[in-house]
C-alpha cells in the first residue's frame, strides 16, 4: 500500500483514516497522525477536505512523531457525491485511488432506494470507477411477490452490466461471495445508514470488529455508527474503505446534457432520436421515451433519469434520497 522513500527528508505514506484536522498515514509499518500543511488547492472540483482516505501523501515528520502532510499525489479513481447541508456546492470526495465501488442496500429496514442506487452507479461512471450493488438483508424477503421483485432488481441491473450480490450478514448467505470480490484490489463500500454495511464487514473479516449501530424503531433507518471514512486491510489481500452512512448521493460535475450516456440502456438510442440535443423529457420523436413506452426500458429507471435531470437544472442535492 505504501512506499515510505522520498526526497528532501520527506517521507510517503497513504491516509488511512481522516478525523477532522488529524489525518492517520499508514508508512510502511508505521501509523503516523499528521496535519495538513496549510491549505491544499486541488485541480478539479471545489471539495470539502483537502485530503481524504486513499490519497497518496509526503509528509515531513516531527519532532514528537507526528506528522505535516506536503504533498498529495495525483488522484485515481475516486468515489465522489455532492456535499449536503451548509457544503452544498462542493465535491464531497468519499475516497481515492480506489479499484472499485459498491453501493450497499438493504432489501427492508430500510427499504430499498433504487434512486440512491442509479445516483451512486452514475457518479462512480462519471469518474471511471467500476461499480457494483450488494443488497444485504435477504433474509427479510418475504412471500412470492416479494421474491419476484428482487428476482428482477437482480436482472434488471446485472443487464445494464454490473455485479450484483445478494447477501445477509445475519445468516451469512452471500458472505463468501462479497469476501472474494473484495479480494487483491481497494474496493469502498457506501450506503444509507442501517443497511448492515459494517455488519456485513464483520462477517467478511472478522478481526477487523468495526462497531455497528442499531435500526430505529420510530424511523426504520439507522444510527451513525461509523462517523469517518477508513481503510481496512483485509485477510485476502485486499483493501477496503467503510464509510459513514449516506442520507443521499447528489449529482455534481456533471452536464445535465450528457445525464443520458451514464445511463448504458439509453446511450445507444439517443443518436435515434429526432433532435440531438434531446433531453428525453418532453421533446418529440425522442427514441428513448419510445423505448420506454414499449416496454424496452424499465420505467423506474426513466424516472430516476427524470429525477436526477431535474435535479441538475434546479441545483438541489436532496432529490432522490
Amino acid at each position: 500500500m505504501s512506499d515510505r522513500r522520498g526526497g528532501a527528508g520527506l517521507e510517503t505514506g497513504v491516509v488511512i483514516r481522516s478525523t477532522g484536522s488529524w489525518y492517520d498515514v499508514q508508512a510502511g509499518d508505521e501509523l503516523v497522525p499528521c496535519k495538513v500543511r496549510g491549505k491544499f488547492r486541488l485541480s478539479g472540483l471545489d471539495t470539502t477536505a483537502p485530503v481524504v482516505v486513499g490519497d497518496r501523501v509526503r509528509f515531513r515528520r516531527n519532532a514528537d512523531d507526528t506528522g505535516v502532510i506536503e504533498e498529495i499525489g495525483e488522484r485515481q479513481q475516486c468515489l465522489v457525491r455532492r456535499a449536503a447541508g451548509r457544503r452544498v456546492g462542493k465535491a464531497h470526495v468519499i475516497a481515492a485511488n480506489i479499484d472499485f465501488a459498491w453501493v450497499v442496500q438493504a432489501w427492508d429496514l430500510p427499504r430499498f432506494n433504487p434512486g440512491f442506487v442509479d445516483r451512486f452507479l452514475v457518479m462512480a461512471g462519471l469518474n471511471g470507477l467500476p461499480a457494483g450493488i450488494m443488497i444485504n438483508k435477504i433474509d427479510l424477503v418475504e412471500g412470492r411477490e416479494e421474491k419476484a421483485e428482487l428476482k428482477r432488481i437482480v436482472r434488471l441491473y446485472e443487464n445494464l452490466g454490473h455485479d450484483v450480490i445478494k447477501v445477509s450478514a445475519e445468516t451469512g448467505r452471500g458472505v463468501s461471495r462479497v469476501r472474494r470480490r473484495l479480494a487483491d484490489r481497494i474496493s469502498v463500500l457506501a450506503g444509507p445508514s442501517g443497511v448492515g454495511k459494517t455488519t456485513l464487514l464483520n462477517q467478511v473479516a472478522r478481526d477487523l470488529d468495526l462497531r455497528t449501530g442499531e435500526i430505529s424503531a420510530a424511523t426504520g433507518k439507522g444510527t451513525h455508527t461509523t462517523t469517518v471514512a477508513s481503510l481496512h486491510p483485509l485477510g485476502n489481500g485486499g483493501y477496503v474503505v467503510d464509510t459513514p452512512g449516506l442520507r443521499e448521493f447528489g449529482l455534481i460535475g456533471l452536464d445535465p446534457g450528457h445525464l443520458s450516456h451514464y445511463f448504458p440502456e439509453m446511450a445507444p438510442l439517443i443518436p435515434e432520436c429526432r433532435f440531438p440535443n434531446c433531453t428525453h423529457d418532453h421533446e418529440p420523436g425522442c427514441a428513448v421515451k419510445d423505448a420506454v413506452d414499449e416496454g424496452r426500458l424499465d420505467l423506474g429507471r426513466y424516472d430516476s433519469y427524470l429525477g436526477m435531470l431535474y435535479s441538475l437544472h434546479l441545483g438541489d442535492a436532496d432529490v432522490g434520497r
